[in-house]
């Protein structure tokens, strides 16, 4: 079984009641919810939130949920906290609660190398960098993978460092960088080993979970998109995808 956790935590560090924050005549974790319905793979789409308040408007709009215990650290720990309750679950993806315009297809191309190869454990998504702004933020997660497309390293520096270049406008030029787009998608197995293993060094250094990962030997296949997404941390964000979804209103009032 396929099943689709979307953690919501409403004492966010930078920006508290994030899920709740409304972006037109909806909450971002109903935009979150509707967007990730569109999946074609999913099997079953469950919300793990923190707070009665976040519970109480998701059934609202007819989401399942389940209310996890607050003193739960990481959106990871949250979803492994669900996995453990669907125990008929094989496959888990983990889609971020401030993605609101995440696309369907997104989930779905992250979920199929795990149908056709049984060796994968882990995928997530990547998309090219094609903007300094990007490049240089470290917001922005920069990812290297090996010729079969595992990755190799994940850093909020741009990665990799381009020698011959002057500049970084002339680095974007002569290499091709990526960002990573924080969707996961577990076998079971290696969710619950992931989640049960300690803090490292390098995920401390860089504040990147998935280093953990990495240090730890579970590899993680990374998947080219061609989609964008928006993600939610502060204000800022919160006001880009507020504008997003104004101009998405207008394009279908005039088509």
């Amino acid at each position: 079984m396929i099943i689709g956790i979307i953690p919501a935590r409403f004492a966010s560090t930078r920006l508290m009641g994030k899920p709740l924050a409304t972006i037109g005549d909806k909450s971002m974790i109903q935009h979150t919810y509707e967007s990730a319905k569109k999946s074609k793979l999913i099997e079953k789409l469950i919300l793990a939130v923190d707070d009665a308040k976040v519970a109480s408007v998701a059934r609202g709009f007819g989401a399942d949920v389940i209310e996890t215990p607050k003193e739960i650290a990481s959106g990871s720990d949250r979803i492994a906290y669900v996995a453990k309750i669907y125990k008929e679950a094989d496959i888990i993806a983990n889609i971020q609660g401030d993605e609101p315009f995440i696309h369907g297809e997104m989930i779905d191309q992250a979920i199929e190398p795990l149908l056709f190869d049984k060796a994968i454990e882990v995928t997530t998504l990547i998309k090219h960098i094609q903007t300094l702004k990007e490049l240089r933020s470290p917001d922005a997660v920069k990812v290297v993978f090996d010729y079969n497309n595992y990755a190799l390293y994940f850093s909020r520096s741009p990665i990799p460092f381009t020698r011959s270049a002057i500049s970084d406008s002339a680095a974007l030029e002569i290499t091709d960088y990526y960002k990573h787009i924080g969707l996961y998608v577990f076998r079971r197995k290696a969710l619950l080993k992931f989640t049960s293993l300690k803090q490292t060094d390098l995920e401390k250094t860089e504040m990147l979970e998935q280093l953990r990962m990495l240090e730890n030997g579970i590899r993680i296949k990374v998947v080219e998109t061609e989609y964008e997404s928006i993600s939610v941390d502060t204000q800022e964000d919160l006001k880009r995808a507020r504008t997003f979804y104004k101009w998405l209103q207008k394009r279908e009032k005039e088509k």
